[in-house]
């Protein structure tokens, strides 16, 4: 079945990352005085869950783009999340927010990408993009490019990286399941 090959391959992407760079992304996420993301798409989708669990920290967090943000300030936190490390959005965000002395998390599987070089913290999650383009999924599959269609397997191994991330912040922070359902949305 599919599902258990893209489970397998979530767990070979999330076993290489660097055990180094999750345990640093927790102290500047845990020191942060506020933290904003963005992401574009799949990616900017994951970057708002993962923000709704800050949330539920007590991390005070805004989402980049909504109307509500206010203004970054020196030594706030961009945490910026795109697969390419390309995406134009983001890459620009990340711009802005070193001109303004704020600091750069950049979650990417591309080290080499403009965003992993604007960035003070990368975190890379090893996916590969598919490789070549097919006309239908299955086709792709046969030929032997990615497991999932257009670079899915980074967002759900970003998904668990945060979950992760979460986890230990909560151990870390001692904070409680019951506390965070007490700041769970209720409207």
């Amino acid at each position: 079945m599919h599902y258990r090959k893209i489970l397998q391959k979530i767990t070979d992407i999330t076993d290489r990352i660097r055990p180094e760079d999750f345990f640093n992304f927790i102290e500047v996420v845990k020191n942060a005085p506020r933290i904003y993301v963005v992401g574009a798409g799949r990616s900017g989708l994951v970057a708002k869950a993962f923000a709704m669990r800050l949330v539920h920290l007590g991390i005070k967090v805004f989402v980049v783009g909504e109307t509500v943000t206010p203004a970054l300030r020196e030594e706030d936190v961009l945490l910026a999340v795109s697969g390419s490390g390309k995406t134009a959005l983001v890459v620009e965000t990340a711009k802005a927010a070193k001109t303004l002395r704020g600091k750069v998390l950049a979650v990417t599987s591309n080290s080499e990408s403009p965003l992993a070089k604007l960035a003070d913290l990368v975190v890379i999650i090893p996916s590969e993009a598919r490789k070549k383009d097919y006309p239908h999924y299955e086709v792709g599959e046969l030929m032997g490019s990615s497991l999932t269609p257009l670079g899915t397997l980074f967002e759900l191994s970003a998904m668990i990286f945060f979950e992760a991330c979460v986890a230990e912040l909560m151990r870390q922070m001692n904070i409680k399941e019951e506390e965070m359902r007490r700041i769970h949305a209720n409207l």
